[in-house]
């Protein structure tokens, strides 16, 4: 035992901390008026919680001495605490409370969970296990042939099924019978932009010069309760740079479906930036496999705040009239791809800029836009989250998703 003993003493003092493993605090965890199920928790850490000190890890465990897996990262996108802790509360009933002591330690701990597997300049796989989650293609643009241009002339993310078979959204196909190509997986956009003196840019369909290219990641977490990756990404006209973007994508570990947190602050490097577009090319969008478009479009299924749709029923909103879906906090998307149905949530935040105009395609596309303005002093954050599961979901399925998300658990935490 006393070998530990120095061996312990003798990392606190390599480290120069004052706490070295231990630096408790409790959390009490309220669940408010929705019953909560596989809910991700984020605990913002303060500067004055953790001083100087470089924090690594942290344990969780529950009033009975009944561990709780947890994970430490550094700031999410929206947060201005120097670090946060992370863990999946697997059930809290409305009204209910639960009870938790936590450890912050300066060293690190094993653990198994989330990898980030990068394709140097190419691509980076997410997996979990052997179980790829999300790709994120990021190949810098390249103008050497019209084909390698259209390959290239965007960043977008793929998402695997739930079990990890095969990819479910579209992109990267040259086949010229594919359904709207410029459309790919999860992908964030605008094909009105005005900027500098009347200038115009399509970072949706990426024409007359315009694209959207990778410069760098700036973040990237991995563990047991969640992955992460923060990258900044450049928006082109024909002549130069106006916009870039920090793009956050988080996965977390909850079981029965990939749930996806998507984060984007867009700061002007050009004055005025004037985004807009129409509900089918611009804002936050999710895109299907092609498959769905050649072979069950009619098996499509949209699940509103208002109920399920008639199979291969969609509703848009419409420029002309202004009349269709606005500001709706949720939408879902069923679809059958090869033998098998799937439901992909898209959650909206009271938030985010409103009027948010809805687009459906029964070929498997959905998501909404809105008109922004930013200038270098005002840039343009957004927050969504997207569920995605084996199987048809109910309307109040994805009200809870979405009560989870703009009503979340409440955490009071004291030292």
């Amino acid at each position: 035992m006393h070998h530990l003993f120095f061996r312990f003493l003798a990392a606190c003092l390599t480290t120069g901390t004052a706490f070295c493993a231990s630096q408790s605090f409790d959390l009490t965890i309220s669940a408010g008026r929705h019953e909560r199920n596989n809910v991700p928790v984020r605990v913002p850490i303060s500067r004055g919680q953790i001083g100087n000190e470089r924090i690594a890890s942290v344990m969780l465990s529950r009033d009975d001495g009944q561990s709780v897996p947890a994970q430490w990262t550094g700031p999410s996108l929206t947060s201005s605490a120097p670090g946060e802790v992370h863990f999946i509360l697997p059930h809290l009933a409305a009204g209910e409370s639960l009870h938790l002591k936590g450890t912050l330690s300066t060293q690190a701990k094993r653990a198994e969970g989330f990898m980030w597997r990068d394709q140097s300049g190419h691509h980076t796989d997410l997996v979990l296990g052997d179980r790829k989650i999300v790709t994120y293609h990021y190949e810098r643009l390249d103008e050497s042939t019209p084909a390698s241009r259209v390959r290239t002339y965007k960043v977008f993310h793929h998402v695997f099924s739930p079990n990890g078979d095969r990819i479910v959204t579209g992109g990267l196909n040259e086949d010229p019978k594919v359904h709207s190509p410029h459309h790919r997986g999860i992908f964030y956009g605008f094909n009105r932009i005005t900027y500098g003196d009347g200038k115009r840019a399509d970072t949706w369909h990426c024409i007359d010069g315009a694209f959207q290219q990778h410069e760098r990641f700036l973040a990237s977490e991995q563990g047991p309760v969640l992955a992460r990756q923060r990258a900044l990404i450049s928006w082109h006209g024909k002549d130069a740079a106006f916009a870039e973007e920090e793009r956050e994508l988080t996965v977390y570990n909850v079981p029965g479906g990939h749930l996806i947190e998507f984060a984007s602050r867009l700061r002007s490097t050009a004055g005025l930036v004037r985004l807009d577009g129409d509900p089918q090319h611009a804002g936050f969008q999710f895109r299907v496999h092609n498959d769905v478009d050649v072979y069950t479009t009619n098996q499509t299924i949209f699940v509103r705040p208002d109920g399920l749709g008639k199979p291969g029923e969609a509703r848009n909103w419409d420029p002309q009239t202004r009349m269709g879906p606005v500001d709706m906090p949720w939408n879902a998307m069923s679809f059958v791809l090869g033998e098998k149905r799937y439901t992909v949530a898209y959650l909206d935040r009271p938030e985010n800029p409103k009027e948010a105009r809805f687009s459906e395609r029964d070929y498997g596309r959905f998501g909404s836009y809105f008109q922004y303005t930013i200038d270098k002093d005002k840039p343009l954050t957004v927050d969504y989250r997207l569920w995605l599961q084996d199987g048809l979901m109910k309307p109040q399925q994805v009200a809870a998703l979405s009560a989870n998300f703009v009503e979340p658990v409440k955490v009071t935490m004291m030292d």
